[in-house]
């Protein structure tokens, strides 16, 4: 291989020679084009680590815990937890990020015992625990276990028997809560019994899991069919299936209720229409889903022909949310409760006659998933 390289290398100094290359100074060939860069592997003397790395230009690569890693040099330095660039009391960083030369490559690296130190261009010296970087890089997070998200209707969720919380041990128990929130986050829905039908115990029950989220129709809301606030809601009329404050910048989370109603989930995280009605999005959980029929302001935002493209759109998924098998009927009753996943399932109702009361209030959605991860759940 060395005597091809040479002989390559011979070629093509005799070319330029032939060329007739005259300067002042002769100007030597760029060795490193010509010979590139030898990236090798360094090894772990221990066998039991099992664990090798090498730097190559422009990342640096490690292999550990049968992971294969591939980490930025910025973002290397970027994440020093000495204590000139961390606080470890705050948790916050102290280092300037836009200092950091974006080009920046460590002069040295080696590795002792369990931890990779970094020597940077400036002498500062980055140490890495392998542990961390595990679980801290792209490809470790990929492998991470979340709590799963179950896609479901009528039929699965029936099957699945999904077993009710008592209150008391809703309210007393982080055995009981933690039960509870794990079927919540399977399904987007879960029920609490023999809770007190009061609007104080409801309140109660609610902070057990969140602050209560305020919004215009205040703290908790206690109302029937008296048409008192001017909406559908308020009435004795069937409501079809929607998202609650779809209107807002950010949606409510996760109502509780009482009441008498259905809900339902789409079998689909997302959908696509030809020709590009929607768009065809990766299923997450940081986005919430918006249908609200009721609530809709007028579309005055776009061009013609993308409306139209729009009423298409909207007509497929309303008629896939509108299957029945798509569709779960829930008779409430007092003293059970029932939590929604408003980013997640639909809810609505039939009509009715005679007197109903419901009782109900807004969680926000960071406080209800702090406090699953508080619990152990990979929320």
């Amino acid at each position: 291989m060395w005597c091809c390289r040479l002989s390559h290398l011979h070629g093509r100094l005799q070319n330029l020679l032939s060329r007739g290359v005259t300067c002042s100074a002769f100007q030597q060939p760029n060795f490193k084009s010509l010979f590139p860069l030898a990236i090798r592997w360094h090894h772990t003397a221990s066998k039991s680590l099992n664990c090798a790395w090498q730097q190559h230009e422009d990342h640096f690569e490690l292999q550990y815990a049968n992971t294969v890693m591939c980490f930025d040099y910025v973002w290397l330095r970027d994440h020093c937890r000495s204590a000139s660039c961390y606080n470890s009391k705050t948790h916050q960083r102290s280092l300037d990020t836009a200092s950091v030369d974006l080009c920046i490559k460590p002069k040295t690296i080696r590795l002792d015992e369990t931890t990779l130190f970094f020597t940077w261009p400036d002498g500062h010296v980055t140490k890495y625990d392998l542990d961390w970087l595990v679980k801290n890089s792209y490809e470790g997070q990929k492998q991470k276990v979340i709590q799963p998200r179950i896609l479901w209707n009528a039929e699965i969720y029936q099957q699945a028997q999904v077993p009710s919380v008592d209150f008391q041990s809703f309210l007393e128990t982080n055995d009981g809560l933690k039960n509870f929130l794990q079927n919540f986050l399977l399904y987007g829905i879960a029920f609490v019994e023999n809770v007190p039908p009061t609007q104080e115990h409801t309140e109660k029950l609610a902070e057990r899991i969140s602050l209560i989220r305020e919004t215009i129709y205040g703290r908790m809301w206690y109302f029937t069919s008296d048409f008192s606030r001017g909406d559908t809601a308020y009435t004795k009329l069937a409501l079809d299936r929607h998202t609650d404050t779809a209107y807002f910048q950010e949606p409510c989370g996760w109502p509780c209720v009482y009441a008498g109603i259905w809900w339902m989930e789409m079998m689909h995280a997302s959908s696509c229409v030809p020709g590009g009605g929607l768009p065809m999005i990766p299923a997450s959980l940081d986005h919430a889903l918006r249908y609200n029929n009721y609530d809709r302001a007028v579309i005055n935002t776009v061009p013609y022909d993308v409306v139209h493209r729009w009423y298409t759109a909207h007509r497929t998924l309303t008629v896939e949310l509108r299957r029945p098998e798509n569709e779960f009927w829930v008779k409430l009753k007092p003293g059970r409760v029932l939590f929604i996943d408003n980013w997640r399932v639909l809810h609505g109702r039939e009509s009715f006659t005679g007197y109903r009361q419901l009782c109900g209030c807004y969680l926000t959605r960071d406080d209800v998933l702090n406090t699953a991860r508080l619990l152990g759940l990979q929320a």
